[in-house]
């Protein structure tokens, strides 16, 4: 969804005026939204226009029977924690809150309230559930993955780029499913005769020496699993394989849309739009605790042919075939 038509959904969510909202003599729920990142984010623009949309959709509108308090509270940690707080204070009836970076600092001011996130890399083994089934506090919602991708992501890259005989995994190691993504990677290597290593470098400076290191020898290629330190270097690493001429996997779309090779992840607006659903179920009565977390149904193959090009790249037809979308 254009920022445009972003923009007009929410001037619709905030053109009730109070006078309305009395009329219609319906309970008006307070729906929380907590979001990491600035208002003029283009990513999270489209994600949360697929979850008011389908609000929208289950009943739910703005002035009427439900009002919206989104915070966006940038990626600084301190200004996450702070909003955090103050959205607590406002006693909503059920927060949306995306990633780890948003939920931990809700579930430290509330164990009532329920959260639900639409995206999460893994809420056992970060404590915000006690098991995918049963989650037992107040939160659930959708994970962003499972461990099995990694070894899709190695079929991939050796899909596109044949050649490729060494794969370096830059990962995440300070979270659980950095070392478990690497782990099924490893796994699969041997069945592709692939050597893999991982370069779990946290900072810029790392990431580019470490990268320069491994382009040093031939038929070399990368796989971007996900986590803070990627984002955070996403143009960097993106720069990095252009100039090392690296084939590269990456876990999501921006990072092709911003001239990456390929990536293979989750369907993101629809995580959102499923997260809607689970949000409508609390507000009718449904306990967080009792809601299974829930893995994507919707996967994402994305292909930037320019970058193809560039590495002197064919991509197969047998891969084009089962494309989603082709960036030229």
């Amino acid at each position: 969804m254009r920022r445009r038509d972003f923009v007009v959904l929410m001037g619709g969510v905030a053109a009730w005026p109070v006078a309305a909202r009395a009329q219609q003599g319906e309970p008006i729920r307070r729906i929380g939204v907590l979001l990491p990142a600035p208002k003029d984010d283009p990513d999270y623009q489209p994600w949360m226009a697929a979850f008011l949309k389908a609000l929208q959709e289950l009943g739910w509108t703005e002035g009427r029977n439900m009002r919206l308090d989104i915070h966006w509270a940038t990626a600084n940690p301190a200004e996450i924690h702070k909003q955090a707080s103050e959205l607590v204070a406002l006693k909503p009836d059920v927060i949306l809150a995306p990633g780890t970076s948003v939920v931990g600092p809700l579930m430290q001011v509330t164990h009532t309230i329920p959260i639900v996130f639409p995206i999460i890399a893994d809420p056992v083994a970060g404590g915000f559930a006690d098991s995918l089934a049963h989650p037992g506090g107040n939160a659930t919602g959708f994970m962003l993955f499972e461990y099995s991708i990694g070894g899709k992501w190695l079929e991939l890259l050796k899909q596109i780029a044949p050649d490729v005989m060494r794969v370096a995994v830059i990962g995440d190691p300070s979270t659980a499913t950095g070392p478990a993504q690497f782990g099924v990677i490893q796994a699969v290597a041997p069945s592709l005769r692939v050597e893999v290593s991982a370069l779990n470098k946290l900072d810029a400076n790392g990431i580019e020496r470490a990268v320069t290191a491994f382009a040093a020898s031939p038929h070399g290629g990368l796989i971007l699993t996900a986590g803070g330190p990627a984002l955070v270097n996403r143009d960097l690493i993106i720069a990095l394989a252009a100039q090392h001429k690296l084939p590269a996997v990456y876990f999501d779309r921006t990072f092709v849309t911003a001239g990456g090779l390929l990536s293979y992840g989750p369907d993101r607006p629809d995580l959102f739009r499923r997260a809607a659903g689970y949000v409508d179920r609390i507000l009718k009565g449904e306990k967080a605790a009792d809601m299974p977390v829930q893995a994507p149904t919707k996967y994402q193959l994305v292909i930037n042919l320019k970058t193809a090009k560039t590495l002197g790249l064919d991509p197969p037809n047998s891969l084009l075939a089962h494309t989603d979308e082709l960036i030229e």
